[in-house]
């Protein structure tokens, strides 16, 4: 596995672009590779994200089975004279994942549930739009998905059961595109997850480091991101 950054340069239009359409970025992101990886059968898949840290420093993260060749995305959003993108192993990581380790995290996802409105209709897949049902929406999956999300100390809580998370949602966007060959619009709500979390069960948390956590995962959810903290 491995675990790439690039970064956009904003300024130009074919980045404004892709940022503008996932569908787009989505067939870039898998551009990036000679032979198309696996998707969708249940192993290590390509997962993305889109990080905007500032007006003018909007990052492509990426993990993937096989390394890949952002050259296409430098030609036409990066800085071709001047612009890379950096690729590590991500396998040394994803082995040492210890249960009771402690990261910092980052996700985006597309936090749904489903729903009926009579009994006798199918249910509906529909987006969570408050943060709170959207934060436990996370925490009603960190069990399966091998963390735990830690909670804040004592001092630092609110009186809500869910300020006792250390745990924030923003990043609301609410994204809508056509697919190919298809006349009506697909809507995706989607959020940023940032917290710090334990690790309860290794095999299962590498397992949602490289298939990803929800849906959406073609469309830029789904990648979970860690860091010292």
């Amino acid at each position: 596995m491995f675990l790439t950054r690039f970064r956009f340069n904003t300024a130009r239009i074919g980045a404004r672009r892709l940022l503008s359409s996932p569908q787009r970025l989505h067939a870039a992101v898998m551009f990036a590779f000679a032979e198309p990886p696996p998707q969708g059968d249940g192993g290590p898949r390509v997962l993305w994200r889109i990080d905007r840290n500032g007006r003018a420093e909007t990052y492509l993260y990426l993990v993937s089975p096989a390394e890949p060749d952002l050259t296409h995305l430098v030609e036409e959003a990066g800085w071709p004279e001047t612009g890379r993108w950096q690729t590590y192993d991500y396998e040394p990581l994803l082995s040492r994942l210890a249960k009771g380790d402690t990261w910092a995290f980052r996700l985006t996802a597309n936090p749904v549930h489903s729903i009926r409105r009579k009994a006798d209709e199918p249910t509906k897949v529909t987006a969570h739009v408050g943060w709170r049902h959207q934060m436990d929406w996370l925490l009603q999956r960190q069990e399966k998905a091998g963390f735990a999300v830690l909670e804040k100390e004592p001092e630092q809580r609110l009186q809500t059961e869910l300020d006792h998370y250390d745990l924030t949602v923003h990043d609301r966007r609410q994204l809508e595109f056509t697919k190919p060959g298809q006349r009506k619009p697909v809507t995706l709500v989607t959020v940023t997850f940032d917290g710090r979390l334990q690790v309860t069960d290794p095999e299962a948390f590498r397992r949602t480091l490289t298939v990803g956590l929800g849906r959406a995962k073609a469309y830029g959810c789904g990648l979970m991101t860690l860091a010292k903290g």
